[in-house]
């Protein structure tokens, strides 16, 4: 019962903050993509071949990466800002009008770390792997595991999350 009150928490902390963040796990793909080939056409085929790891990467950013950068300001494999800090003139402002707690992210970042390197492969037609070095000299290993219509993530052996391949599809829908 008590791991079922921790996951309903978990599950509604994750959906107060949304999808929108830096995306990092999909930019580093898009990054692998790029230094392929220097060919816009020879790239926009490997696009089209690896759409169904963009769909692990997209569930992976919004799922686990952009949640953790929303509620702790900071993207925990690429360090950057949560784009909701950023500063611009605003139609609305708000913030001196707050307490200082409502206007920053609540939780401190879990680590001063970002990805140095991140390598993808594709073990069979059902598992990704990203083997991840941090600016820090730790490694860390993101494992993506279809079984049937479900994808469950692990971070070095724990699961960290999981979603079904309709919720994959939607949201590359939705993206497209």
């Amino acid at each position: 019962m008590r791991m079922a009150k921790l996951a309903a928490v978990v599950a509604v902390v994750g959906s107060l903050s949304g999808c929108v963040g830096s995306n990092a796990v999909t930019g580093y793909l898009m990054e692998m993509n790029l230094k392929a080939v220097d060919n816009r056409y020879a790239r926009g085929g490997l696009n089209m071949l690896l759409a169904p790891v963009y769909g692990i990467t997209v569930a992976a950013d919004y799922i686990v990466f952009n949640s953790l950068e929303f509620w702790t300001g900071k993207n925990p494999l690429s360090g950057s800002s949560h784009i909701f800090d950023t500063k611009m003139k605003t139609f609305i402002d708000v913030n001196h009008k707050l307490d200082k707690s409502l206007t920053t992210a609540p939780i401190k970042p879990l680590a001063n770390r970002v990805i140095e390197q991140g390598q993808i492969e594709q073990l069979d037609q059902n598992t990704l792997q990203m083997h991840i070095t941090y600016n820090t000299g730790e490694t860390a290993t993101l494992l993506g595991v279809r079984d049937g219509e479900t994808v469950t993530y692990y971070l070095d052996g724990d699961v960290v999350a999981q979603t079904t391949m309709d919720e994959l599809a939607a949201y590359a829908a939705a993206r497209a």
